[in-house]
């Protein structure tokens, strides 16, 4: 009769399960690591994202609106309007 050609003893199959196990453990706790470390970068990303968005609509909310002639001013700075009509300088017409 044919029998298997290769046999585990009970300690040989226990010791490959063993280690197996261990190489298992080490990639699950590698990917635990990462996985912590993706989600610390999303909560970080996340709120880089929202001061833009805070930073975009306080600019958004400084826009003059259309019908406003003034000079746009982002920056914040106080820029007097310019009226020709103010000027004091006398016209050549």
């Amino acid at each position: 009769m044919n029998e298997p050609i290769s046999h585990f003893t009970g300690d040989a199959n226990l010791g490959a399960l063993s280690a197996s196990i261990q190489r298992l453990s080490e990639k699950i706790s590698l990917i635990q690591e990462a996985v912590r470390n993706l989600n610390q970068s999303h909560v970080q990303l996340e709120g880089k994202i929202e001061d833009a968005q805070k930073r975009v609509q306080r600019i958004l909310s400084r826009l003059p609106e259309q019908s406003d002639g003034r000079q746009l001013n982002l920056l914040g700075e106080a820029i007097p309007p310019t009226n020709p009509e103010d000027d004091s300088e006398p016209t050549t017409h």
